[in-house]
């Protein structure tokens, strides 16, 4: 990996393109380097856990809508053109662009699926709806798709590790448009400046304020991810018609990092991959083992721990979690949002609330995807006094943990303190969520399938759910006309309801 100094330079300062961050990019993206076999392996199996997460939330009424709109936009043209839309069948299709839109709103609805934390944070599994519905609909093979992927989940985890957004307010699908207009660059095998601009461009629309993710959050949460691959579809069809986009888009004198990020004296560091050099980011993220903020899945499994050793808990007196700034301040008492301790908050909101999470967790010994986020569950008289108990604050040393490049010495958890009424404390801690890789109990391919199957138990039949399987499992061997079995089918009575209808189907 070559670390690359990105800054901004005054209109008067020439900056070669080559020298620019998203032309670097593109050289990334175009290099034709074999993606390795671990590699290829791990794909499937965040293919798998995408389609989990979908078929779970496939009935909710944020992905319902989403799904009615793409619906509007069929695509007819010619045997294995347009995209599929999940839960409807595969000879359904639509533009390739608002299939991304459907199939990413469901994936991100429940925020269930995998994460990578580091600089900033993201969901890289977001990349694979848009790149995955242009491989669909240009006739793509799946050696063709998992290059792709392994180009978004690169620059993805890249741009995280380099470039903090939530600092200056930036919500983090600023990284998803230009990973999967590059990732979408390298399935079609585009040239240099084709992704050059398409990346530049991708960056240029996906760039929104943290609002989605603070105070009364909405079902945007999971539209924002969504809209950044609709947009890097759009921004590569765009370029490759031979359009440009405002550059340099990072380095500009007006551009992201001089007025969106740190300011003109800012000095960001980004690595990337070297010429011939395998592109393996993707081995670095980790999936959910449950429908939470990943900051919380440890402390998910640490209050399954820690609750035997408590016993009757309306004898807690106070809980107090130590951890991250990231943590304190994002989904913890830090983040001074009274949202995060309202019984009648969003399902949204409450995912944001590790004082929420923790009582629930704490009380329950686990946690559903469903179940633990009901408004009766939310509304439970001994959960809201458990919760209104519950405090965070920043430590120093969790800090350092959380921000670490040593995957060893990352951690995303923390250490609880439980003072009970007589003065007694129980305290213990968790740096990694169980399911993480370096975790008690690591999530491999069997992990991934239980995940899937769980998930989509009563919703797609069984022999679609092997028939989907297979069909996945085997991506490397997939001609053109199979990319569209990767898609899932349910009966209808499954789909939900996303009246009142809108615009595009008037009537």
């Amino acid at each position: 990996m070559k670390l690359h100094e990105v800054r901004s330079y005054k209109s008067a300062e020439h900056l070669p393109r080559e020298d620019q961050l998203a032309w670097k990019i593109s050289e990334v993206a175009a290099d034709p380097v074999a993606v390795e076999e671990d590699v290829a392996e791990m794909i499937i199996n965040r293919m798998i856990d995408n389609a989990a997460v979908a078929a779970a939330s496939v009935a909710r009424r944020p992905v319902a809508s989403a799904r009615a709109q793409a619906l509007c936009h069929a695509y007819a043209q010619g045997k294995i053109s347009g995209a599929t839309v999940f839960g409807m069948s595969s000879e359904t299709r639509v533009s390739p662009e608002w299939a991304a839109w459907a199939n990413g709103v469901a994936v991100r609805e429940l925020d269930f699926h995998d994460t990578f934390l580091a600089a900033e944070y993201s969901h890289p599994g977001d990349n694979i709806p848009p790149i995955l519905a242009v491989a669909q609909h240009c006739g793509l093979s799946g050696k063709d798709l998992i290059r792709g992927l392994a180009t978004g989940y690169e620059i993805q985890v890249d741009l995280v590790k380099g470039i903090c957004l939530h600092e200056h307010k930036i919500d983090h699908i600023a990284h998803l448009g230009p990973s999967a207009a590059a990732g979408i660059g390298t399935a079609l095998k585009l040239p240099v400046e084709v992704i050059f601009q398409s990346v530049q461009q991708a960056l240029h629309t996906t760039t929104t304020t943290r609002q989605s993710r603070k105070g009364e959050i909405s079902s945007w949460k999971a539209y924002a991810p969504a809209f950044a691959g609709k947009m890097a579809i759009e921004a590569v069809d765009r370029c490759m018609r031979g359009e440009g986009a405002p550059s340099p888009a990072w380095e500009g004198e007006d551009g992201f990092i001089a007025w969106l990020l740190g300011g003109p004296q800012a000095v960001y560091h980004v690595p990337l991959p070297e010429k011939g050099e395998a592109k393996r980011a993707i081995l670095d993220t980790y999936t959910k083992e449950h429908s939470a903020e990943y900051q919380s899945q440890a402390l998910i499994d640490l209050a399954r721990r820690m609750r035997d050793k408590v016993g009757d808990l309306s004898k807690v007196k106070s809980i107090l979690i130590e951890t991250s700034h990231h943590t304190h301040y994002v989904i913890g008492t830090g983040a001074n949002d009274p949202q995060k301790m309202d019984p009648n908050a969003s399902r949204e909101t409450l995912d944001h609330s590790i004082m929420y999470i923790f009582a629930v967790a704490l009380e329950d010994g686990g946690w559903h995807h469903v179940a633990s986020y009901t408004p009766e569950r939310a509304k439970r008289p001994s959960t809201v006094a458990l919760w209104h108990k519950i405090s965070t604050a920043e430590d120093p040393e969790w800090t350092r943990r959380y921000h670490a490049h040593d995957p060893k010495d990352k951690a995303f958890g923390g250490r609880v303190t439980i003072t009970l009424e007589d003065g007694s404390k129980i305290v213990d801690e968790l740096a990694i969520a169980d399911a993480n890789p370096l975790g008690a109990r690591p999530f491999t391919r069997p992990n991934y399938v239980k995940k899937f199957l769980t998930l989509s138990d009563g919703v797609i039949a069984p022999e679609e759910q092997q028939r989907f399987l297979d069909t996945v499992e085997n991506l490397a061997d997939l001609k053109a006309d199979q990319l569209h079995g990767l898609n899932f089918t349910v009966a209808p009575e499954q789909l939900g309801d996303p009246r009142p209808k809108g615009i595009f189907d008037w009537s």
